[in-house]
This record gives C-alpha cells, structure tokens and sequence, in this order.
C-alpha cells in the first residue's frame, strides 16, 4: 500500500546557493540521499492545491492559528493517465505537522476531488485517508486553486533516526491549466539561485545538526509555499485595480539545473 504519515516538526530556511552548496556538501557526508535522487541530482515534484472559491483556507493558515490545514493532489514528475498521485491532507496543530496521504491513478483523484464521491477501494489506496480527504470535501466546496511545481533535493538520516532534510529550488506557480499532466512551467516564485530548506523530525534536532546551523549563520523563516504564491496573486490583482504595476519577489527566482522524471 503506497500509502505514508508522518507525524513531524518542520522548520524552513532561505539559502541563497553558496549557502546551499556548503550546507549541503556537509550534510552529504552524514546524510543519504532520497531514492528519487539516486540516479539524479533534483528530482520535480508537482502540486495542485485545493482551496474554497474565497481561498478561505490559505487566508487562514497565514493568520497563524494554532491549527490549520491544507489539501493537495501531488506526483512526482509529470504524470499521464495510468500513473500513481498521491491524495494528501496537511494538517498543522501547535507547530506538529500531521500529512496523511492515499496513493490514487490520476484520473480516479480528479474524479474524487471533482465529486467528493469515494472511489471503489482498491489494495493500493489507503480507506481511512481517503475517508478523511470525503468527509473535508463534504464540509467545504473545493476547487483546485494553484498550480506548484519545484525540484527537490532530499536527504535522510542513515542512524535510524527519523531526521530528513530537503532544499527546493525552481518553485514555478500558475493558476491556469491546473492539471497535474499540463507539465512543469510557471512563474518563479524564488529569487535566482534561492533554495528552500526544510528539516523534518519528530523529535529535537541532533546536537551536531543545531551546531553546524549555528556555525553557517543559517536561520529558521516562516514561509509558505501556497502562501507566499496566495500574498503574489492578491497583490497583483490590487496592482491591476489601481493601475500599478507591483512585481512581488517573496525570494530569490528561477535557475534551471538537471532534472529526472522519476521512473
């Protein structure tokens, strides 16, 4: 069953790309990479992110309540129509995030998205997820809002600890086509050169990663992608009212490096 849930603390840091280069370099001596990056150095992961017709549900999360949460249709690469996504609920309670998702073949996700109607189960999915991602679909209408695609580089602990540490780069967001099989392409959401880090755990950071963090100068942010992509469209379309032109950069922008579909 392809089926995961985590239950983890998630900070995020801005690394320009000299500070992604050493941080990285060094965690690659402790650290393994990610199964997508064995033949590859990034790998592309793609997003569609549902919300109401009135965003009410990233409007929420940027007010930073104690609990949030976020619905998302995701692949890895450019899917077609036999291919495996995943359905994935985000969850957020008291800085703990809680992501639960149920592997689906693309066209019975949009089919369960579209309708709220629970699929036929089947050995790869998994129930009690999808039940949960019905009964958030009967509380609120929602729509497939954004479009967010980036590459990925992740790396895992290899002491049997839970610790992952991932860096994104060529965020790339649209609101139009918002079909998974559209392909990658976008406007960029980071500055160029700019990559986001994130470490995941479920426990305290080890005393040798909080050190080298210290030592590098490397700060916590709080940053959302869907957030960030929500505050660039609302404030253009208040550009466009006023007659202005206001160019958003919540980062850096966009540097195209080697990038595998995943098989």
């Amino acid at each position: 069953m392809a089926t995961e849930v985590f239950n983890r603390r998630e900070n995020k840091y801005l690394l320009d790309e000299a500070s992604f280069i050493r941080i990285q370099d060094r965690l690659s001596h402790v650290m393994a990479p990610d199964t997508h990056n064995a033949s590859c150095f990034t790998y592309p992961i793609c997003n569609i992110y549902y919300d109401t017709p009135d965003s009410s549900l990233i409007r929420a999360s940027l007010g930073k309540p104690s609990y949030k949460e976020k619905l998302r249709l995701r692949s890895y690469g450019t899917p077609d129509v036999s291919s495996e996504v995943f359905v994935e609920i985000k969850k957020k309670y008291r800085g703990i995030v809680n992501k639960r998702r149920s592997s689906l073949l693309l066209p019975e996700a949009y089919v369960f998205l579209d309708s709220g109607v629970l699929p036929q189960l089947q050995p790869y999915m998994n129930g009690q997820v999808l039940r949960e991602v019905e009964y958030l679909l009967s509380r609120l209408r929602l729509l497939p809002k954004t479009c967010i695609s980036y590459e990925r580089r992740a790396l895992f602990g290899t002491d049997g600890s839970d610790l992952r540490v991932s860096f994104d780069t060529n965020i790339l967001t649209r609101r139009d086509n918002l079909r998974l099989e559209s392909g990658i392409y976008g406007e960029p959401l980071l500055r160029d050169g700019q990559w986001l880090m994130e470490i995941k755990t479920a426990g305290a950071f080890p005393v040798w990663l909080a050190g080298l963090l210290s030592e590098m100068r490397i700060y916590p942010v709080s940053f959302s992608k869907y957030g960030a992509e929500y505050m660039r469209t609302l404030q253009n379309a208040r550009s466009a009212q006023t007659g202005t032109v206001t160019v958003f950069r919540s980062g850096l922008g966009f540097k195209k490096i080697s990038v595998c579909e995943p098989a």
